[in-house]
């Protein structure tokens, strides 16, 4: 049969990049082998579970491109299963075992069961008179599973063959005395009803999967297969958290990562390919993704890296796409034009190819290339003062713009013989032609290869910010 997988995250919070990795390595195992991903919402903590946190594990899910194929109908498309919505079949599940005798209710209150330091199975020796007559004073009660003796084990796919004492197992709850199941019992009554055959989860579960395993005994239903991934520390070796910088997902994509790099950094976090591959498409990770390939060593969260790997693809993205989504970016600031992906889709392609190398993120085309979409170009004021006071300057720029007017065909190789030609001429180096004409035409003093730049900016642009330039110079020296 092909696996069945599932992300289950409580919406307490927000998606994380633990969790993201976690939803990662289900969704990568599922398509690689054509099996069925669930996403399902583990919200029956009422009171810290919340719609806005649903939302954004959503969103963080959808942004990251890792889609569910089953759910509830909403609006055609596939929900999440919520457990909210699954309470009674808890329940029901719960009443089961008490009748095939792997549980019992327990009638402490509270404070008796804070006050012990492990259950006693004093209710699992109550009388049936003395159950009837708690019942008949309709006296609250949760449901107690009934850990049996000797051990409990399991063969994890990452760590290999895990074994428990059930002596240090206490009887643990399944279902509360306000009719809400524990962790353990609504996981396992899913994971069975949706005949989740894998089980793929952070290593911070390797304690809960006994008493599951018990579960799962005790309804008589075949185990899944388990893997616990390693965690995901920060530089210090200290479990990832806030002080490392680590947010939502959805913050990521605010900061201008790209879901392709999220995904590829993600993967790397706690897997390895069976070379020294880093960089992957999606369709690569599918097709290499093993859990054989998962580490039973924990991962650190490098930024670093995360930054070259948004680099990276944003080198291998095409330039239609790349200009498809600065378009929103552009638009914010004024610079937009719609033939930008119509008539002038050649030009735009060359702009985007040259700021490419430049670029760990996306807004970095509109920064840095601002200078191409919009005529108003600032010189940096620190870059104008080391270069654009040497003397006679005027004169130099007026002749290399007559120059270029001439130049035939205006090319990247024509524009750079054409300036050393009047740097030789006007006994300069070219460097004391060079950086002017870059801060004439981008207003900075560091970018792509100058005669890339003018040859993509073109004559009538080019000129006109040499005679720009000259009118700055002669302002100044008035």
């Amino acid at each position: 049969m092909p696996p069945r997988l599932r992300f289950a995250p409580s919406p307490t919070g927000y998606l994380h990049v633990g969790g993201a990795r976690t939803a990662l390595f289900n969704w990568l195992f599922a398509r690689r082998h054509g099996g069925v991903f669930v996403l399902r919402i583990e919200d029956t903590d009422a009171e810290r579970s919340s719609w806005e946190m649903v939302t954004g594990i959503v969103d963080g899910m959808r942004w990251l491109g890792l889609d569910w194929d089953e759910g509830p109908d909403v609006g055609g498309a596939h929900g999440p299963y919520f457990q909210s919505e699954r309470l009674e079949r808890y329940r029901a599940a719960a009443e089961r075992l008490v009748t095939g005798d792997h549980a019992y209710y327990c009638y402490c209150t509270p404070a008796e069961r804070d006050q012990a330091l492990k259950c006693d199975r004093r209710c699992a020796r109550l009388s049936a008179e003395g159950i009837a007559r708690l019942e008949a004073e309709a006296t609250p009660r949760a449901i107690r599973f009934r850990v049996p003796t000797g051990r409990t084990s399991f063969l994890d796919l990452v760590h290999g063959p895990v074994a428990f004492d059930n002596a240090n197992i206490e009887d643990f709850v399944v279902l509360r005395s306000d009719g809400h199941p524990t962790y353990h019992l609504s996981v396992v009554v899913d994971d069975i009803d949706m005949a989740i055959t894998h089980v793929v989860r952070g290593d911070d579960h390797v304690s809960n999967t006994p008493k599951q395993v018990l579960l799962y005994g005790a309804f008589g239903a075949p185990l899944p297969q388990f893997a616990h991934v390693p965690l995901i520390l920060g530089p210090d070796k200290r479990r990832l958290s806030k002080r490392h910088g680590a947010t939502s997902v959805m913050e990521y994509e605010r900061q201008g990562f790209l879901p392709e790099a999220m995904v590829n950094f993600l993967a790397l976090l706690g897997w390895s390919p069976a070379n020294d591959q880093e960089f992957f498409t999606r369709d690569a990770l599918v097709a290499a993704f093993s859990l054989e390939g998962i580490s039973s060593s924990n991962a650190v969260f490098d930024a670093a890296k995360l930054d070259w790997f948004n680099s990276q693809h944003i080198n291998h993205m095409a330039a239609d796409e790349i200009a498809r989504r600065i378009a929103p970016m552009l638009r914010a600031a004024g610079l937009w034009k719609d033939a930008y992906l119509g008539a002038e889709r050649g030009w735009m392609g060359q702009v985007i190819d040259l700021l490419k190398p430049r670029a760990h993120k996306p807004a970095d085309f509109v920064e840095r290339g601002r200078f191409f979409f919009s005529d108003a170009v600032s010189y940096d004021p620190e870059a104008a003062s080391k270069h654009l006071a040497a003397p006679d300057l005027e004169a130099h720029v007026q002749a290399l713009r007559v120059a270029l007017a001439a130049a035939e065909p205006f090319d990247a190789a024509t524009v750079e013989a054409a300036l050393r030609r009047v740097a030789d001429e006007r006994g300069l180096k070219a460097a004391a032609l060079i950086h002017p004409t870059r801060i004439a035409v981008t207003g900075q003093a560091v970018g792509p290869s100058l005669f890339d730049v003018v040859a993509v900016l073109g004559r009538a642009r080019t000129v006109a910010r040499l005679e720009a330039l000259e009118r700055f110079l002669r302002s100044a020296a008035c």
